[in-house]
């Protein structure tokens, strides 16, 4: 796949992941080939597997602290977790994903990309989390119920990081109404020079 980028693209990802570039073009690879013969990525996702995906997940990155342990929360095919740890070599990320077939591909993944920094749980929120610094988490749910499954049982005290579109206002307006949250709309820019938007939110006051 490295050498059908087109040198723009190229270009953003190097700016993006860094050292991490090279793993970040197989789990691309990964993602068009294993991970759309397995449904977990759809059949129209190929061509703009980087803009809508790695790019729009690796942002996160920039908002966590030096040596945190991040719990991506309903990893899926592993966005945005394998994309922050390929670019953040420092942090341990966790990959939470109740389905046994998601998983299945995410040890595989894993294993491909030898990501020594990268565990994988089967488990469910927020019965079945492991405990973390920072949560992130995307198209998992709306803003109010994800706060709920991400900020429960250990992780009472994280920091969720939650990747949102269009619909973030409506949805940090609920999570106000519900009450006993503190919470930030963070803008950001990918690699590209494109937009995308975080919900960073804690339980308080």
């Amino acid at each position: 796949m490295a050498e059908l980028l087109d040198p723009a693209v190229a270009e953003a990802v190097q700016r993006g992941f860094g050292s991490g570039a090279p793993q970040a073009r197989r789990y691309a690879e990964f993602l068009v080939t294993h991970g759309m013969e397995r449904g977990l990525i759809g059949p129209r996702e190929a061509d703009r597997i980087w803009a809508r995906h790695l790019f729009n997940s690796v942002v996160v990155a920039e908002l966590i602290v030096p040596h945190a342990t991040v719990v991506d929360l309903g990893s899926g095919a592993g966005l945005p977790g394998i994309p922050i740890a390929l670019a953040r070599p420092d942090l341990t990320v966790v990959l939470v994903e109740p389905m046994a077939r998601r998983v299945a591909f995410l040890r595989e993944c894993v294993a491909a990309l030898e990501l020594a920094t990268v565990e994988i749980h089967y488990g469910r929120a927020p019965d079945d989390v492991p405990s973390g610094d920072v949560v992130v988490a995307r198209a998992v749910a709306a803003l109010p119920a994800l706060a709920g499954l991400a900020l429960s049982g250990p992780n009472r005290s994280a920091e969720l990081l939650a990747l949102k579109g269009a619909s973030v206002r409506r949805e940090v307006a609920e999570l106000e109404r519900q009450g006993g949250y503190q919470i930030q709309v963070v803008d950001l820019t990918d690699p590209t020079g494109a937009s995308a938007t975080v919900a960073r939110v804690r339980r308080g006051r």
